[in-house]
């Protein structure tokens, strides 16, 4: 049977709230209580929005502000089901948990901590009755485990708001033991405990790691089966997440840690230049710490470093069966690029950076499926003047047929196609689902349409079509194991969720082709544009020329593609964040 999901999504709309009040929670902890119709169900330009819902003690909404101070330039466009992020230069955004809502009194609750900086911390300070406020979400809720016998809720100042909700709404009825790194006293918070609960208050600038860390540690682990909830400066978490994961072993759906905010580092003066020292091209880096990055991740430098702090570097080489003079070239940028450092001569240890590549999601840069793609625009010249991908140039095959023989590649598209279940209400919502009885899906994001089906309350009977790729995959993903027939066959409808995205011109035609088999109806739910809150968004096209060969494919160029496999393209839905759903009917 399937893990238990999550995560369980909510339809995105955009809300316009009014200031009621301002109040004081403590002096370093400001509360904005909002309120207005757009909190009820609405309508809006037509188009009708169910009320607000944010049931999970630390969903996140996303507040809407500007640089310019036109707020109204900065508003993303309102889907019929979703929101899409047109480009606006000034738009700012910040996440923000709920602390209370009270949909009776029509009132949202917001806590500012005051630190003195920042856009939101800003507005807030500012802030008078009657000021509007927009926001988009919550996306998600939380969803814990059922059967726990306690958690442990970790966090900085900025994560008060969560454990407060927590506290005071009791999602689960075990013990809680809160955790809360403050700066000075004057933050400390009443909080709602019970008998059995525990709470800790351990003096700490923000962003301590080491503060954080020892405190974590000294916390008593309870016997039985619990859940750890830790949301502070992201880079303070590292050290936690490791001791979570690395010594007590606490499996991954029992932890949650969450980044709440980034702290920046203060710029390093420019370096002097003397008239012999070529200096870097302007604006260009180097990619020299990413490729030795690289290679300490896939020796196992970090690793054996995080696990033997103190190590010297001739013990290093032997564990890791590297030649000394191989570690020789390298130590030396890793410690330049603050990987590692070895201060006062005791050995090595792991510097900032070190602590960073610890995280699965920040080393996926540099050694999964992202990094082949980056090392395969270095045939970026020969692909773009001979037609042809750079992937294939690189590998000697098309991305499609190196996925369709590794699953571990395979399951990598799968994951990052996991954020896909958020825009699918659209699709869903369609009309085209009256009567299905049968739906066959195929392409990574599979796993999120079919999430998405039982989120909307759909139930048609599932078949699950990968081309040379193993089911179980997609096993660990699929919810509702028991409508799944783990074999291709006629359906009333069939989805290709991102199944284009790592395929060919021709590569598509044939699986267009081969969909005019099993159904008179398709969906194609690709990415036709860059996603406008995404600070890459120029660098789109470019990656999906690195792995098909074709830019992005918007309508038009999915529409090229069905005629030539025999389908007309009966009406484009508008997902959000860049994603369309193309509906096709046989010719």
């Amino acid at each position: 049977m399937a893990a238990q999901r999550a995560y369980t999504t909510h339809p995105l709309v955009l809300r316009r709230v009014t200031v009621r009040r301002v109040e004081e929670v403590t002096p370093r902890m400001r509360r904005v209580v909002l309120g207005g119709g757009d909190l009820a169900a609405f309508t809006r330009d037509g188009i009708g929005h169910p009320r607000f819902a944010a049931p999970g003690f630390d969903d996140h909404i996303k507040l809407i502000l500007a640089a310019d101070g036109d707020v109204r330039a900065a508003l993303p466009a309102q889907l019929p089901h979703g929101i899409e992020w047109t480009p606006a230069e000034h738009r700012l955004t910040r996440d923000y948990t709920p602390r209370r809502v009270d949909l009776d009194a029509g009132e949202l609750h917001l806590d500012f901590v005051v630190h003195g900086d920042g856009p939101a911390e800003s507005w807030s300070a500012a802030a008078r009755e009657g000021d509007e406020l927009w926001f988009v979400g919550p996306k998600s809720s939380l969803r814990l485990p059922e059967r726990l016998d306690w958690i442990q809720l970790v966090g900085d100042e900025t994560a008060l708001p969560a454990i407060g909700r927590f506290l005071d709404e009791r999602p689960l009825d075990v013990p809680a033991h809160v955790l809360v790194t403050v700066p000075d006293d004057a933050a400390r918070q009443d909080l709602t405990l019970r008998d059995g609960d525990t709470v800790t208050w351990v003096l700490a600038e923000p962003g301590d790691a080491a503060a954080l860390e020892s405190a974590v540690r000294a916390l008593p682990a309870p016997a039985g089966e619990g859940y750890v909830w830790a949301a502070a400066e992201s880079r303070a978490l590292l050290p936690v997440r490791r001791y979570l994961q690395r010594e007590r072993k606490l499996p991954k759906d029992r932890v949650n840690i969450t980044g709440y905010w980034h702290r920046e580092e203060p710029a390093a003066p420019e370096a002097e230049t003397t008239a012999d020292a070529a200096p870097a091209p302007a604006g260009i880096p180097s990619p020299l710490p990413w490729l030795v990055a690289r290679a300490a991740l896939q020796l196992g430098v970090v690793d054996t470093v995080a696990d033997t702090p103190g190590i010297s570097a001739g013990a290093l080489a032997t564990r890791l069966g590297v030649p000394g003079p191989g570690i020789a070239v390298l130590l030396p940028l890793l410690a330049a690029y603050g990987v590692v450092v070895d201060a006062d001569g005791s050995g090595l240890r792991l510097g900032a950076a070190g602590e960073e590549l610890l995280d699965d999601h920040e080393r996926e840069e540099y050694t999964g499926h992202e990094a082949e793609s980056l090392l395969a625009l270095a045939h970026l010249a020969p692909a773009l003047r001979d037609g042809t991908s750079p992937w294939r140039l690189a590998s000697g095959a098309t991305l499609h047929d190196t996925v369709a023989h590794d699953a571990g590649r395979y399951g990598e598209l799968v994951e990052e196609c996991e954020q896909l279940v958020f825009l699918l209400t659209g699709l869903t919502a369609d009309p085209l689902w009256e009567g299905v009885k049968t739906c066959l899906l195929t392409g990574p994001g599979s796993a999120s349409m079919a999430a998405a089906l039982d989120d909307a309350g759909r139930r048609p009977r599932l078949r699950i079509a990968e081309e040379g790729v193993p089911g179980e995959v997609l096993r660990g993903h699929v919810p509702a194991p028991d409508r799944i027939d783990w074999t291709a066959g006629p359906a009333d409808v069939a989805v290709a969720a991102k199944a284009l995205a790592y395929r060919t011109d021709e590569e598509a035609v044939r699986l267009l082709t081969r969909l005019a088999e099993w159904t008179g109806v398709a969906v194609l739910v690709e990415a036709s544009r860059p996603d406008g809150l995404s600070p890459r968004a120029a660098e789109a096209a470019l990656h999906a020329f690195t792995a098909t060969g074709s830019p992005l494919r918007d309508s038009a160029a999915l529409a090229v593609l069905a005629e030539r496999s025999g389908w007309r393209v009966e009406r484009t839905v508008a997902l959000g964040w860049g994603a369309e759903a193309t509906v096709l009917r046989q010719a």
